[in-house]
C-alpha cells in the first residue's frame, strides 16, 4: 500500500513540497491535473473497485479496510482512503466511543474535539486518510432510526459538536460531513422527496452544515433523498449555489454509497465530484460522454482539482503517522469511558428511605439486583455502516460486578428478576432499544435504485428480484429502521413495573438512540438514567455513575415529549414529506405543550444557580454572555450554561439556543464567572439575497439550565446601537 497521505519521491510529493515552500496551491495542483491522461482524470471521479469485487467486500465485512477511490500510482496520487463512523473508526478493531447523540448530551466541544483527535489517530494508523463520520442531520421527527449518529435537534448544538469533531480529526485525516441535506428518514431514504420552503431550508436545516464547513471540513457527502424535487446527489442548488457560491466551500463532494447518483453525467456539472464507493454509473458512461462532448472537460477538471487539492492540503497539515498501538489504546478507552459518563442524563432521582436514591453507597450497599434483557449486552448501537468492532466491551452487569463482586444478583426472566429485586437493597433495571429496533435499513431499495449498481442488475428482472431478496433479508434480520412507537417494549414496561412494585429503590437505565417516551411507568421508579448507546466502556461508566464515582453530566440534546403526537409525525415510508419550521422544543413552545423532559434538561448529584447575566455588544454575528454559576449543593459537580433568545413575533415565548458552555468541577459553595460565546444566527431571517437581522432591535435572552428553566437569569441584547 502506498502512503495514504503523501507517497515520497512522487509527482504528488513534488507538488506538496512546492506549496510548502511558498508556491501557490492552485497553480501546483493545476500542473498535476495537466499530467493526467483522460482515463486518469475520470479514474479520480469514482471508486477504484469493480461492482462485483466491491460487493463481495461489503458483504464479507463492510469497510474492514479502507475504501479507495482515485488512487493513481503513476503520479503518487494517494487517492481517497475512506473510513466510516461516527462512533469510531469502522475499519479493523478500534475504539467504540459512545454514539454521537450521547456525546451531544455532554454539551462539551472540548471533549468532542478530543474524541475527534483520537478517531483521527486511529483512522490514520489503520491506513485511512478520510473520516466520513461527521453526521449533522437534524432529527425533524423523533423516531428517526439514525438519530443516534447525529447530535440531536438543535442547529447550534449540532453545528458546534460537528465543528469540534472536524477540528479534532483534521490534523490526521480529511474530514467529511454528511448527509447533505435533509436526510432524516431512514426507511424511505432512497426514494423520498423532502419538500421545504427556501427560508426554512436556510434558517433551520442548513445552518449546522454551514458551521462545520466553516470549521474546515474537507468533504461533504450528499444525501440519497431528493430536495424539492431534485436528487441531493446532483442538486446544483445545494452542491454549487449554496455550498460553493454562498458558503465558499473549497473541498470536494462525494456521493453516499452505491445509490447516491441518478444522472452520472449531469451530476458532475451539478457539483458532485466523486461517486462512491465503486466503479458504477460513471465508469460505464463518462468515457464516451467526455469523448463526444456531453460531458464538459472543464467540469471534469474542476472536480479532479477539488479532489486533489483536498489531498494536498491534508499532506501539508498532517501529523506523522502514529504507531499501530494507538488503536483502542488504554488512553482512548479511558476517553470513551469519560465520554459515556459525561453524556448520561439523570432524568429522575427521587427520595427513597429519606435520601435521593442515587448515588448508591459502595460502603453501605448490600445486594444489588441488576436485571433486564439489555443488562448483559454491550449494546453499542446500530449494526449498519456505523458499526465499530471494538476488541472488548463492558455491559452494565459486567461493570457493576467488577466493582461489587458477588453482591450483584441477576435475574433473566420476569419471575427471576422480581425475586432478585425483592430481596435486594436496590435494583437496577436495564431496558430500551438495540439495533433490532432502530438504525440503518435497506427495506426500501426499489428495482430502479438497484439498477444503478450496474452490471447484471441492468438485465431485465434481475433488479426486481434482488429488491425482493434485500427486503426479505432486512425483515428476517429485524434490524434497523425508524421507530413508529416512542415507548419502551411492553415486556420492558412490565419488568420495570414488577421490580418497582417490590423494591422502592429501583433505578431504570434506558438504552436508546433518541427520544423515548417514559409513560406510563416513570412515576413508579425512584431513578432514571438515559444512557443512550454508551460505547465499549459503557458498562464501567454506568457503574461509576450509579456508585457515585462520577456525576451524570448529560443534558438532553432533544426534547422528550409526553406523547409522540406532540412533535412532528411523519410516514417513514412516504414518497413525499414536508419539513416545516416547527419541530422539537420550538414546536412544543409554540403550541404551549409541556415536554415530559425539556431540551437541555438534566439533573446531577448537586445543584446550581445562575445569576448576574451580562450581555456584550453584537459584533457581526457574535456576542458574549457572562453569568455567575454557583454550586449550591453538597459535592463538586458539572454544569452546562445554556443561553436562549426569545424568537420574535410569537404568540407564546419560543426559545432558541444561541450559545452554551460546559462548566466542569465546580466545588460545593464555589461561584464561577462563565463567559459564553453566542450567535445571532438562529434569529436571522433568510431572503433571496442572504440573511438579515434588521427586523430586530432588542431581544430578551436567558442564561438557563434548560429550555424554559423558571430560575433562569434574564437579560437582553441589542442588535444595534
Amino acid at each position: 500500500m502506498t502512503d495514504p497521505v503523501c507517497p515520497p519521491g512522487t509527482a504528488f510529493a513534488y507538488v506538496v513540497d512546492a506549496v510548502r515552500v511558498g508556491g501557490d496551491i492552485a497553480t501546483a495542483v493545476a500542473r498535476l491535473v495537466n499530467r493526467l491522461t483522460d482515463d486518469e482524470l475520470l479514474w479520480l471521479l469514482d471508486g477504484d473497485r469493480t461492482v462485483l469485487a466491491g460487493l463481495r467486500g461489503i458483504t464479507s465485512g463492510y469497510n474492514m479496510v479502507a475504501v479507495e477511490a482515485g488512487r493513481v500510482d503513476r503520479l503518487g496520487i494517494p487517492g481517497i482512503r475512506f473510513t466510516d463512523g461516527p462512533r469510531g473508526v469502522v475499519m479493523g478493531s478500534s475504539t467504540s466511543f459512545p454514539a454521537s447523540i450521547a456525546r451531544a448530551a455532554a454539551w462539551d466541544t472540548g471533549l468532542e474535539r478530543a474524541i475527534g483527535d483520537a478517531i483521527g489517530t486511529e483512522a490514520r494508523a489503520l491506513g485511512a486518510n478520510l473520516f466520513a463520520g461527521i453526521c449533522v442531520n437534524l432529527a425533524y421527527a423523533p423516531g428517526w432510526g439514525r438519530s443516534q449518529e447525529s447530535y440531536g435537534e438543535d442547529p447550534v448544538l449540532i453545528g458546534a459538536m460537528g465543528a469540534a469533531m472536524t477540528e479534532g480529526v483534521n490534523p490526521w485525516v480529511m474530514s467529511c460531513v454528511k448527509h447533505f441535506a435533509l436526510n432524516s428518514m431512514e426507511e424511505a431514504r432512497f426514494s423520498v422527496d423532502v419538500q421545504v420552503a427556501d427560508d426554512v431550508l436556510h434558517e433551520v436545516y442548513l445552518p449546522h452544515f454551514r458551521t462545520v464547513v466553516a470549521a474546515g471540513a474537507d468533504c461533504v457527502m450528499s444525501a440519497y433523498n431528493s430536495v424539492n424535487g431534485v436528487w441531493a446527489g446532483e442538486n446544483r442548488h445545494l452542491l454549487t449555489e449554496v455550498l460553493r457560491d454562498d458558503w465558499g466551500f473549497g473541498g470536494f463532494v462525494m456521493s453516499d454509497f452505491l445509490f447516491g447518483l441518478r444522472s452520472p453525467i449531469e451530476s458532475v456539472a451539478a457539483g458532485q465530484d466523486l461517486e462512491m464507493p465503486l466503479r458504477q454509473q460513471r465508469a460505464r458512461v463518462l468515457p464516451a460522454a467526455l469523448a463526444d462532448g456531453r460531458l464538459a472537460r472543464a467540469d471534469v477538471r474542476t472536480a479532479a482539482t477539488r479532489i486533489l487539492t483536498a489531498q494536498v492540503r491534508l499532506a501539508l497539515r498532517a501529523r506523522p503517522t502514529p504507531a499501530a498501538d494507538v488503536v483502542a489504546s488504554a488512553a482512548h478507552r479511558e476517553l470513551a469511558r469519560d465520554a459515556a459518563r459525561r453524556g448520561v442524563v439523570l432524568l429522575r432521582n427521587e427520595q427513597a428511605d429519606g435520601a435521593a436514591v442515587l448515588p448508591f453507597s459502595v460502603e453501605t450497599l448490600g445486594r444489588l439486583a441488576v436485571v433486564g434483557r439489555l443488562a448483559e449486552q454491550p449494546n453499542l448501537g446500530d449494526a449498519g455502516s456505523s458499526k465499530v468492532r471494538p476488541p472488548s466491551t463492558s455491559s452494565v452487569l459486567a461493570g457493576l460486578r467488577e466493582r461489587l463482586g458477588n453482591r450483584v444478583v441477576h435475574g433473566r426472566d420476569l419471575a427471576a428478576a422480581t425475586a432478585a429485586a425483592r430481596t435486594a437493597d436496590a435494583a437496577v433495571v436495564v431496558v430500551g432499544l438495540s439495533s433490532v429496533d432502530e438504525g440503518e435499513a435497506m427495506a426500501e431499495v426499489d428495482p430502479q435504485v438497484l439498477r444503478r449498481l450496474g452490471g447484471i442488475t441492468r438485465v431485465p428482472g434481475v433488479a426486481w428480484l434482488l429488491s425482493k431478496v434485500v427486503a426479505a433479508g432486512d425483515r428476517s434480520k429485524k434490524t434497523g429502521g425508524d421507530r413508529r412507537d416512542l415507548r419502551l417494549h411492553a415486556d420492558d414496561v412490565a419488568l420495570v413495573q414488577a421490580v418497582a412494585a417490590v423494591n422502592p429503590r429501583t433505578v431504570v437505565v434506558v438504552i436508546a438512540g433518541g427520544a423515548v417516551v417514559l409513560d406510563p411507568w416513570e412515576d413508579e421508579v425512584a431513578g432514571i438514567l438515559l444512557a443512550w448507546y454508551p460505547g465499549m466502556e459503557g458498562g464501567r461508566a454506568i457503574a461509576d455513575l450509579l456508585l457515585g464515582e462520577a456525576e451524570p453530566g448529560g443534558r438532553l440534546p432533544v426534547a422528550i415529549p409526553r406523547r409522540r403526537e406532540d412533535l412532528p409525525v411523519v410516514d417513514w415510508s412516504a414518497r413525499t414529506v414536508a419539513y416545516g419550521r416547527w419541530w422539537g422544543q420550538r414546536k412544543l413552545d409554540r403550541d404551549g405543550t409541556t415536554a415530559a423532559y425539556p431540551f437541555g434538561f438534566g439533573l446531577g448529584y448537586t445543584t446550581f444557580t445562575l445569576a448576574d447575566l451580562r450581555v456584550g455588544p453584537v459584533e457581526g454575528e457574535r456576542f458574549t454572555a457572562t453569568v455567575s454559576v454557583t454550586n449550591t449543593g453538597p459535592r463538586t459537580g458539572r454544569h452546562v450554561v445554556q443561553i436562549y433568545a426569545h424568537l420574535p413575533e410569537q404568540e407564546r415565548i419560543v426559545r432558541a439556543l444561541i450559545g452554551f458552555q460546559a462548566v466542569p468541577d465546580v466545588a460545593s459553595d464555589e461561584s464561577r464567572t462563565v463567559t459564553v460565546d453566542c450567535t445571532t444566527r438562529p434569529l436571522q431571517r433568510w431572503a433571496h439575497d442572504g440573511f438579515t437581522i434588521d427586523h430586530l432591535t432588542t431581544v430578551p435572552v436567558e442564561a438557563a439550565s434548560w429550555s424554559g428553566d423558571p430560575s433562569a437569569a434574564a437579560g437582553v441584547f441589542r442588535t444595534g446601537p
